[in-house]
């Protein structure tokens, strides 16, 4: 990491990151509120012997990703939710064949086409996919630019390790805002005559034969119901070790707290000053930050003071999506509201605070 802070743009720290932890292709098409991100990667990834590419769509985007990635090549692709949506087809491909993917979604209003103002109306889409079959994607939600630096820089990592996608879900304000971050270093990077060796399973056209000899085949096409069966089930054993490993969350102030707030992304952030504002009118709370939001973090909710807590409230900007699992996740102990805006509306902490309170008198 370096020792010096650096004012950048959100979309442009991201792709930065994303550079330095090794990604050298990018296949993308512009959309707000993302769109700095290929303009960044058009112009710095070449200076690193990288290749940009910007698709004729979303569609092309995550196909010509499927290819490199199949080719063993270190791939990062970035777009913003219905863009996103385009891409499930491809995800799904992915997952079945095992191919890296470093993916980047900076999220906006919906449904449809919706509007330009971020919202986190893609929790649905990101935690179950969109496409079809069984298959999971490790997701995370910064709440800072650094944060999402960090994870972006690990992400590459991750995707090689898990051969799987990995999925880092930024709403539209941490895309648009400018904060000071540290960059880390540039990771080391294969070169092309190097990575059939590094990844056996890659087809390379340098030696595409596996380590038991066989030729190296990447596809998602089983036709045998057996055999496909067979290899779902090796999926989910994967996803079951994802589940213990991945799984990531911050939280602060639980102990002796009346009510809890679960919020991710920007959302925690103004939770936070909630809590401020909370404690300054006599009443305590906490929150409960999901990093991960597949898999999704259970084990916080045993960290909430059961004795003292009256009320959790998940916090978002949607209609409700992640309130799903935060009812799962306390399994009946708690009662849970929701405080939301949607459609690129964003509440303030004063609101989310009076929202609390009146929650606390609805229960005496």
């Amino acid at each position: 990491m370096t020792t010096d802070k650096v004012l950048m743009k959100g979309n442009e720290a991201f792709a930065e990151a994303a550079i330095r932890g090794g990604a050298r292709l990018y296949f993308g098409y512009p959309i707000t509120p993302q769109s700095e991100v290929p303009e960044y990667m058009s112009r710095e990834l070449p200076k690193h012997g990288g290749c940009f590419v910007q698709a004729e769509s979303e569609l092309g985007a995550i196909n010509m990703a499927y290819g490199a990635g199949s080719a063993g090549g270190t791939v990062f692709i970035s777009s913003s939710s219905p863009g996103i949506a385009l891409m499930q087809e491809g995800m799904s491909f992915l997952c079945s064949a095992e191919v890296p993917l470093l993916a980047m979604n900076v999220s906006r209003g919906g449904p449809g086409i919706g509007g330009i103002q971020p919202a986190q109306a893609d929790y649905y889409q990101v935690t179950r996919g969109g496409g079809n079959g069984d298959y999971r994607i490790p997701v995370f939600a910064p709440a800072s630019i650094q944060e999402a630096v960090d994870l972006l820089y690990e992400g590459t990592d991750l995707a090689q390790y898990w051969r799987n996608p990995i999925m880092v879900l930024a709403d539209g304000m941490i895309g648009q805002m400018m904060e000071p971050v540290r960059l880390p270093e540039f990771k080391p990077v294969l070169q092309p005559n190097e990575i059939a060796g590094k990844r056996d399973w890659a087809c390379t056209g340098y030696n595409d034969r596996g380590g038991d000899g066989n030729r190296r085949v990447v596809k998602s096409l089983r036709m045998q119901p057996e055999v496909l069966e067979k290899h779902v089930e090796k999926l989910f054993e994967k996803y079951a070790r994802m589940e213990t490993e991945l799984a990531r969350y911050e939280t602060e102030n639980l102990k002796g707290a009346e009510v809890v707030f679960v919020a991710f992304g920007t959302t925690a952030r103004i939770c936070r000053e909630a809590c401020e504002i909370l404690s300054a009118q006599g009443v305590k709370a906490g929150l409960i930050r999901p990093i991960s939001l597949w898999p999704f973090p259970e084990k916080a909710f045993d960290e909430i003071d059961f004795g003292a807590t009256k009320a959790v409230i998940s916090a978002e900007l949607s209609m409700g999506q992640m309130i799903t699992d935060v009812k799962l996740a306390l399994n009946g102990r708690l009662p849970v509201y929701l405080a939301h805006r949607t459609g690129g509306m964003v509440p303030t902490s004063p609101e989310v605070a009076a929202r609390a309170k009146a929650v606390l008198e609805g229960l005496k």
